[in-house]
């Protein structure tokens, strides 16, 4: 608390405590010495608080002043005073810093801050993860030695800040970042780092399944109109030319038929808002169906086709899509086994999961095309997919089908040894049913 510090009672102690002192040496007849005691005494008296002021300061703990009186009492209080206003700045200060700290760690993208010479003062937990800047070792270093690129660099000498960039991730060549840049504070810089390595992917898919559509609908139209130029307009075609014209018509047909058939299905797979775990499915009973369909598609291949089918266990899901998954696999192996090969399909417990898997001992796919087999049209050999009439969409629906029923495709291949696609349903789907009378198709 402030008290109001009166000049005149200060004034009137010292001439006091020098009036007594002058008065003590004149009684002992040595006056000049008594005034200059009193001198002496008053400034001791004023160092001595000047010494205890100093080690207040700097070097007690304690936040409270010592006690005294007079003007240094005053003085003493207004840098206590000081000190606690100064003290409750900082609190409050580290409380917006902490508060800020915690909101941009929560923030979905890296935050870097830097300075007018675009110096890292500061950035958050994804910065760190994202970009590699080990904090606060690189406090101060420049943010163009911890992104080393070239549209980057150039990005930050222009200012020019209206729209982002996308730039390869510096720590890991397979992700695509973007960054945003916005001003901030005192001619300081904010970066926003994101991942678009996602969306960038998906952005290529639909480029790419927008031209494979147009390419896969436009080779049968093209031999179609190929076909039909060349039939003159009162039939005058010798027979076995317009056999194989009609016979080369109805095949592409058939393909654009398929093709169509195949995107309607995927379509309808991915809009479906159909809950996935309602129904149970007699999976038996499909596979059953399933396998008499291949016996037919089979009569030109002549493979061994084994299945082992457990007839008691049922899963929740949709009956089409589980349908139509089964059979994509199933009839793969059939086109692309090469003829008289051996094809295996399980239904049956794996552990306390369901797991369907179908088995061939083809010629196999190489690692480097396994990631990519689900996506759209994506085909391992072209020339020989084209031939057995593939739409290049069946593994996709696949995945997609098991996605909706929380599964998926799971391949195993060696080159030379064949492949094996299964997939897996968790415990919750499973149902044991006890069987019905039957015939199973068995080769």
């Amino acid at each position: 608390m402030y008290h109001r510090f009166i000049w005149l009672k200060s004034i009137v102690i010292i001439i006091s405590f020098l009036t007594v002192t002058t008065s003590l040496g004149y009684c002992f007849d040595h006056l000049a010495v008594g005034a200059i005691l009193g001198g002496v005494t008053l400034l001791v008296r004023q160092y001595w608080r000047l010494y205890r002021l100093n080690y207040w300061l700097w070097h007690s703990k304690k936040i409270s002043p010592p006690s005294t009186s007079g003007v240094w009492a005053n003085i003493y209080e207004g840098i206590y005073s000081a000190k606690l206003i100064n003290r409750n700045k900082r609190k409050s200060l580290g409380e917006i810093i902490h508060r800020f700290r915690e909101g941009t760690e929560a923030f979905p993208d890296a935050a870097i801050v830097l300075d007018a010479s675009s110096k890292i003062t500061w950035c958050n937990r994804l910065a760190r993860i994202e970009l590699g800047i080990r904090w606060p070792e690189d406090t101060g270093l420049n943010i163009e030695l911890c992104i080393r690129d070239n549209q980057f660099t150039e990005f930050l000498q222009q200012q020019q800040f209206d729209l982002p960039i996308e730039i390869q991730s510096p720590i890991n060549p397979t992700k695509v970042l973007e960054i945003r840049a916005v001003p901030y504070g005192s001619e300081q810089l904010m970066l926003l780092v994101r991942d678009v390595t996602r969306l960038t992917q998906i952005e290529n898919m639909r480029k790419d399944f927008v031209a494979n559509v147009s390419h896969e609908l436009k080779t049968p139209l093209t031999v179609i109109n190929g076909y039909l130029e060349m039939i003159p307009e009162d039939g005058s075609m010798p027979q076995s030319m317009m056999c194989k014209a009609m016979s080369e018509m109805r095949s592409q047909s058939f393909r654009m038929q398929s093709l169509i058939e195949d995107l309607l299905a995927l379509s309808r797979i991915e809009a479906s808002a159909e809950r996935a775990f309602e129904k149970l499915v007699n999976v038996p009973s499909i596979l059953w169906q399933i396998q008499a369909e291949a016996e037919a598609l089979n009569k030109e291949k002549q493979h061994k086709i084994f299945f082992d089918i457990s007839p008691i266990l049922y899963v929740y899901g949709i009956e089409t899509e589980l349908r139509s998954a089964f059979s994509n696999l199933i009839f793969n192996a059939i086109n692309y086994t090469p003829d008289q090969g051996v094809i295996q399909v399980m239904w049956g417990f794996e552990g306390q999961q369901a797991k369907f898997s179908v088995k061939d001992n083809g010629e196999g796919i190489a690692a480097d095309h396994l990631e990519r087999l689900t996506e759209r049209f994506y085909r391992v050999d072209k020339a020989r997919s084209r031939t057995t009439g593939g739409s290049g969409l069946g593994l996709s629906i696949v995945k997609h089908v098991l996605s909706h029923h929380n599964s998926e495709l799971v391949i195993n291949s060696t080159v030379g040894k064949g492949a094996e696609f299964s997939c897996r349903f968790s415990p919750e789907l499973i149902s044991l049913i006890e069987p019905e009378e039957h015939t199973p198709i068995t080769n």
